[in-house]
């Protein structure tokens, strides 16, 4: 008797959720932080070939948050607000560029492996990174492109430093830049931006 093979190809609702399982836990545990890699691996170690199966976002960015709710208990949410917390020392030393907390630390994802994300405004690159280096705190210089439009994406140049165990990435934007967000990975709408008193609020609200 011949032993039927599972088909894995189509775009069902159950292959999705597998897809999204397997991206979130590569996420969580192996330190992925591109979704859009992170399905096509997690796709490519189920053995699904079918592109349309691909998992939306939102659908990963769920099956994340159970994950960290199965698998990291208690200890996600305190990574989370010693994250924010280093966060706020990070707004007030970029005072004056205006700072904008974005992505995980801010709509509560967040673990270990995440990265704190800033947006400044500046129209001189430059203003930063003197204020970095009168500080002598060493970055390392980047290209962060990121979705304006559904159909166009912009260049921004962006720093990253390292304060102990935190990883900080501060995306520079123009001054006009604070009327428009680029668009979130997840929701294809403007990313939320939290100015320092609303990152502060949530810090007192955790506590």
């Amino acid at each position: 008797m011949q032993r039927r093979v599972p088909n894995h190809r189509g775009g069902g609702a159950d292959v999705r959720r597998r897809i999204a399982v397997e991206a979130a836990r590569l996420i969580a545990d192996e330190g992925m932080r591109d979704m859009h890699d992170a399905k096509r691996k997690a796709a490519a170690r189920l053995g699904i070939s079918d592109q349309s199966a691909l998992p939306r976002n939102s659908e990963i960015d769920e099956a994340l948050r159970e994950h960290q709710r199965l698998f990291q208990g208690s200890a996600q949410p305190q990574q989370l607000r010693k994250l924010r917390v280093a966060a706020i020392d990070a707004m007030r030393f970029l005072a004056r560029f205006d700072p904008r907390l974005v992505g995980a630390v801010l709509d509560g994802s967040a673990d270990e492996q995440s990265a704190i994300r800033l947006h400044v405004f500046a129209d001189d690159v430059r203003e930063v990174l003197i204020v970095f280096d009168e500080n002598r705190i060493p970055y390392e210089e980047v290209t962060r492109t990121l979705r304006a439009t559904s159909d166009e994406c912009a260049d921004y140049p962006a720093l990253q430093v390292s304060a102990g165990n935190e990883v900080i990435d501060v995306t520079v934007f123009p001054l006009d830049g604070m009327r428009q967000a680029p668009l979130d990975r997840v929701t294809a709408k403007p990313m939320r931006r939290a100015p320092l008193a609303v990152v502060e609020a949530l810090v007192s609200a955790e506590a």
